[in-house]
């Protein structure tokens, strides 16, 4: 996508913004809207790394994406070699507000990585490379084909890959469900706009899937692989991820938060952590993202969207208008 088209995407996509917040009026809009700018490149660079287009921005930049964690986590989980790097050197069991500690933790880095300004998504990926520095180990029981003492490592590109695609689904899957459909090219753009991360964790280039089917194909080769067994460390573990320790006053908002953490999840994959779910569950899953979806877009974007999505966005704008003006 040349700097035009994602200058285009930009005025587009934030008309009603431009409308309310800059006061323009009707009649010039869309002039303005057809009108060819350029962007700074610096916002939009060509070796961009984990820097994107518009569909990833528009994606992560939604507060109810956080709604597709607890199931990315669960699938991640699913992993023997995953589960055990969790359970040996993660704090979701720790003190009464370590895991929201760690979400938000980890909710800054994707935002960096997402929004920041090349020195952020460098320095964003030096803190998970800090992180998984220390994340080294065996398996202490026989998992599905890993033997017992296989070596497990937080680097290890096979594991990243993994963790990286359970995002990848769960956060489309979530976009869709609570926010609104996307088009297939919108769904290949964000898969190849998210393997850009490859170069700053050590990935080996092509590693990550380009693709909605490369995504899909890859997902399913795993469940057949006999890699993907839920062991009873992944249960233990999913336990404090529904219900964390200490935060048992959260009731009904865990209860919302574990619909699609766990409604979403595949079915084989649900079965094996024991889950129950029955119609009741369902129902009640699509009705809360019915209404969550018929609300969202009367939802003002101060609660909508990430503060750092935010600030992003009316840089972009006031610089567009600068050069527009």
């Amino acid at each position: 996508m040349s700097l035009n088209d994602k200058a285009c995407w930009v005025r587009r996509q934030y008309q009603l913004v431009y409308i309310l917040n800059r006061r323009i009026d009707g009649s010039i809009l869309p002039t303005i809207l057809r009108r060819p700018i350029r962007v700074p490149g610096s916002w939009f660079p060509q070796d961009r790394s984990c820097r994107i287009g518009g569909v990833t921005q528009k994606i992560n930049s939604e507060v109810v994406l956080i709604l597709g964690w607890g199931r990315a986590i669960l699938l991640q989980l699913a992993h023997p070699l995953v589960a055990c790097g969790v359970a040996d050197h993660s704090s979701f069991n720790a003190a009464p507000g370590a895991p929201l500690r760690r979400l938000r933790q980890t909710l800054e880095v994707m935002l960096l990585l997402t929004f920041g300004t090349p020195e952020d998504v460098a320095r964003a990926a030096g803190a998970i490379n800090a992180i998984h520095d220390r994340v080294h180990g065996k398996l202490c029981e026989t998992a599905g084909n890993i033997p017992a003492g296989t070596r497990y490592s937080a680097h290890d590109p096979k594991l990243l890959a993994w963790v990286h695609a359970t995002l990848l689904d769960s956060f489309l899957s979530t976009y869709e469900l609570y926010v609104g459909p996307l088009t297939l090219e919108e769904k290949n753009r964000y898969c190849t706009e998210a393997s850009s991360i490859e170069p700053l964790l050590g990935i080996p280039p092509g590693s990550l899937p380009r693709s909605l089917a490369e995504l899909h194909r890859y997902m399913d080769e795993m469940f057949a692989s006999g890699e993907i067994v839920v062991t009873e460390t992944a249960r233990t573990v999913a336990q404090d991820v529904l219900s964390p320790p200490g935060l048992w006053v959260m009731g009904p908002f865990l209860w919302l938060f574990n619909l699609p953490t766990i409604g979403l999840l595949p079915t084989a994959i649900r079965e094996a952590y024991a889950f129950r779910w029955v119609w009741w569950h369902e129902a009640s899953l699509r009705l809360s993202a019915g209404i969550v979806r018929a609300l969202l877009p009367f939802v003002p974007s101060t609660f909508r969207h990430w503060p750092k999505a935010s600030r992003f966005w009316f840089t972009i704008l006031e610089r567009t208008e600068r050069l527009v003006f």
